[in-house]
């Protein structure tokens, strides 16, 4: 039997959920009021995204959440507030089976800096580990990107490599970029739960 995802997972007072019609226009309104704040981690960040392109992507990811196609995008809400963006997608060509996703996130820039990331992050585990079929979640970060890096780390995820200057760096860096490469298997501690 296929693998259905789970719609949603309660971790306090945030909701994660999957996008749905409707809810581009938060996503928008995220998404520009975080643009410096995102823009020297992620190439597709935009200062003035239209609000149809945001529904449209919440749209898109609500199929492709049915549809199961190896990327879910989580909405991270508190009320109903878009706090963070979060995803799990299937490693690049392998099936579900095999049981390994990289996770990711970004938060708001008005949440950053208050330990938002780490407790989505941790959330983001908790569902994984307690109705989702993977067995590793793989997390990629800018060596540059320290905030990244102490979330990762916060939640158990070990470093396992480091890919140096392997492709341009990301949004207003410029240069190359050095990507650490950290993994937290199933079996790892989780030191949230301590």
């Amino acid at each position: 039997m296929a693998f259905v995802a789970p719609d949603e997972h309660r971790a306090g007072e945030l909701l994660l959920r999957c996008f749905r019609p409707g809810d581009g226009a938060e996503l928008n309104r995220a998404a520009r009021e975080s643009y410096q704040h995102l823009r020297p981690w992620w190439a597709g960040v935009r200062p003035d995204p239209p609000v149809e392109d945001s529904e449209a992507f919440a749209r898109r990811s609500r199929a492709r959440w049915l549809l199961g196609d190896g990327e879910w995008s989580v909405a991270v809400l508190r009320g109903d507030r878009l706090v963070a963006f979060a995803g799990f997608a299937l490693q690049r060509r392998h099936p579900l089976e095999h049981g390994v996703a990289e996770t990711g996130l970004w938060v708001r820039a008005d949440e950053a800096g208050r330990g938002l990331g780490t407790q989505v992050l941790a959330a983001m585990v908790d569902w994984a580990d307690a109705a989702w079929p993977f067995q590793k979640l793989a997390w990629g970060c800018d060596r540059r990107n320290t905030a990244s890096i102490r979330v990762a780390e916060k939640c158990g995820f070990m470093l396992e490599a480091e890919l140096r200057a392997h492709q341009p760096a990301w949004g207003a860096i410029g240069g190359r970029q050095d990507t650490l490469l950290y993994g937290l298997l199933r079996g790892d501690p989780r030191p949230w739960r301590s």
